[in-house]
């Protein structure tokens, strides 16, 4: 195994076993393995790895891997909160959010595998849900509240 596949393979191992919620963290879990790495090696790790930060309950924000946010982390119930409203167009739709949450929000979304939600886009206080074009609303609606209870708050 290559340097580089032992680092992503132990950075993997890390997120998935323990609540990471920096970069400096992180870097000090690495070098308790015996893996060397500078900030700025990690930061480019982390994105080719589309390693993610999701809100939860007690650390803040915590890294999650690719399509593990709604299933292995707590995610954190007031995120809720920050969604501000859900309309439609087409096979669009728009969740408005307060600012700086829609990165947090679409995570899960992404994650969350529905056979509905093809991907979102977010922005600083937006998330576009790009939904299958035979999807119905209330299909989108109840995975949204598979992840997002409550979201019906404001439906």
């Amino acid at each position: 195994m290559n340097l580089k596949t032992q680092r992503f393979a132990t950075i993997r191992k890390i997120i998935r076993s323990e609540l990471i919620s920096s970069q400096e963290e992180l870097i000090t879990r690495l070098h308790e393995c015996g893996i060397e790495i500078t900030q700025s090696t990690l930061s480019r790790d982390l994105k080719y790895m589309n390693v993610a930060k999701v809100p939860h309950k007690s650390k803040g924000y915590v890294y999650v891997l690719p399509n593990t946010a709604h299933h292995d982390i707590s995610i954190s119930s007031n995120i809720s909160d920050n969604i501000m409203s859900l309309t439609f167009s087409g096979n669009l739709g728009i969740l408005k959010t307060k600012s700086g949450y829609a990165s947090a929000i679409s995570v899960p979304i992404d994650n969350l595998e529905s056979p509905y939600i093809l991907g979102t886009i977010a922005g600083d206080n937006t998330v576009l849900l790009v939904i299958k074009e035979d999807a119905t609303r209330n299909q989108v609606i109840e995975s949204l509240l598979r992840i997002f209870p409550m979201l019906s708050n404001i439906l």
